[in-house]
């Protein structure tokens, strides 16, 4: 459930990365190709992006589908970055919290999303909640699953935890509370990008030194684009990028040579 993106590289209208290619997110809303669980990302949608020179990024979120939304056609036309963050989104809970529930999540400089689902939500991450201060509960922006494991890793952000290690440690954290859960998270500050792939696909595109884009399937049929092994952490910038077992430090060599 849910499909998203992140792109590092030269500024780009923000269409060229959700709507132009012929099976982007647009398309992935209602016809995803490689979608295991879940078949139309109705549910809501949003882009997050940076602009020059400004490290908090914006957002534009909606509920209802991204094809019933004119309005985001015509800004992703013209607003360009170097740096964004998109999902369409199939919700676990159907209606819940509306826009507040659709990523990109937020805060301070970070943006992330989360494709898959906790198993036995809320009940099986009810162990998990006393880790978190009492601020980051009352502070989350939806009653979500996907709301509650953003908020483990802004966490551990916060407390200075690298971003690969920040997803990994939370994903395996939660596999132990809810060993069914499908844990493909997303998570960029507009200079790099973490990713995990855990129960449902992820791929990479780069061209070393220009360009990067990490999605949950490719958007196009270019044949450089690259699958990510399940159980695994991608970390990546505009320079390349590095995969790494989940369960090994992020700073290990890379599982298979940077392309």
């Amino acid at each position: 459930m849910c499909r998203h993106l992140a792109y590092l590289g030269p500024e780009v209208p923000i269409g060229r990365l959700t709507s132009d290619p012929p099976h982007g997110l647009y398309r992935q809303s209602w016809a995803p190709r490689r979608q295991r669980h879940g078949t139309v990302n109705a549910d809501g949608f949003g882009v997050g992006w940076y602009a020059p020179g400004d490290p908090v990024p914006a957002r534009y979120r909606r509920a209802g589908p991204i094809w019933a939304d004119p309005s985001f056609t015509d800004l992703a036309r013209v607003v360009r970055s170097g740096a964004v963050l998109a999902a369409v989104r199939d919700a676990t809970l159907p209606g819940a919290d509306g826009e507040a529930a659709a990523a990109p999540f937020a805060a301070d400089r970070w943006l992330f999303s989360h494709n898959g689902a906790v198993a036995g939500w809320p009940q099986s991450a009810a162990p998990l909640a006393p880790g978190l201060p009492p601020v980051d509960l009352l502070s989350m922006e939806a009653r979500t699953d996907s709301a509650f494991v953003w908020a483990l890793v802004l966490h551990r952000l916060r407390a200075g935890d690298e971003p690969g290690r920040a997803l990994a440690d939370t994903v395996q954290q939660v596999a132990e509370a809810a060993p069914a859960s499908r844990l493909n998270l997303l998570l960029t500050d507009g200079s790099t990008i973490a990713a995990t792939a855990w129960g449902d696909t992820l791929w990479y595109l780069s061209e070393p030194g220009r360009h990067t884009v990490v999605a949950s399937e490719p958007h196009d049929d270019d044949p450089h684009w690259q699958e990510v092994p399940d159980r695994t952490l991608l970390t990546a910038s505009r320079t390349g990028v590095l995969l790494t077992p989940v369960g090994t430090p992020a700073s290990a060599p890379p599982k298979e040579p940077c392309t």
